[in-house]
Parts: C-alpha cells; sequence; structure tokens
C-alpha cells in the first residue's frame, strides 16, 4: 500500500519518490508480470493527471468563471483518457471499471493503494 507523503515512512521521499517507491522491489521486465519504466510511467502519469482534475473540481476560484473551469475539465478528462488507454494490458478489471465509468476518485484511489 502506498504511504501517504507526510508519514513517517516517506518524510524523506519526494512525492514521486513516494509513489514510485513501493515499486522498487518489483521485476520490471514485462516477461516476468512486471511493469517497464515506460509502463510506470504512463500509470505515474495517469496518476498525477487524476490528481490534477480532482484539485480542478474542488477550485473555487475556477468556478467563477463557468467556460475557463468546464475547459480545464475537459482538458485534463482527455489527458486521462489518452493515458488510461496507453495503460499495459491486461487492466485490472476493478481499474478498467472505474475508468470507463468515470469514477475518477476510485480509480485514484486504486492506482495509489496498488502502486
Amino acid at each position: 500500500m502506498l504511504s501517504r507523503i507526510g508519514s513517517k515512512q516517506s518524510d524523506s521521499l519526494s512525492p514521486k519518490q513516494a509513489l514510485v517507491e513501493p515499486m522498487n522491489n518489483a521485476a520490471l521486465d514485462s516477461r516476468s508480470g512486471g511493469l517497464q519504466s515506460a509502463e510506470l510511467k504512463t500509470m505515474v502519469d495517469l496518476v498525477k493527471a487524476l490528481r490534477e482534475r480532482l484539485a480542478i473540481v474542488h477550485d473555487e476560484k475556477s468556478r467563477r468563471d463557468p467556460e475557463k473551469h468546464l475547459a480545464r475539465l475537459q482538458a485534463v478528462s482527455e489527458k486521462i483518457d489518452k493515458l488510461a488507454a496507453a495503460l499495459p494490458r491486461p487492466i485490472d478489471p476493478q481499474l478498467a471499471h472505474f475508468l470507463q465509468r468515470k469514477s475518477y476518485d476510485k480509480a485514484l484511489e486504486f492506482l495509489e493503494n496498488t502502486l
């Protein structure tokens, strides 16, 4: 399970290290079922995009300009869709379900607990 940033276990790690660190012991060879660095990068980028979307959703200042707010949400949603399409196959059925249904909070939680 991923340690939250700021917890004792990851105080000395950068946010990216805290996200990727649990994967350090994984075999990074696709033949063994592990993730290659490009595949891991796609997953990390997806987590970042999901967090970005969450920040936009909660940005009260952005909501004051509905057109701009909607454009920001649309852009990050397109980014999420592209990253989801680039995920290594096969995708975990539960993650695929969350992404297909646009349950982005659940997809983020799943990925944070998986990486």
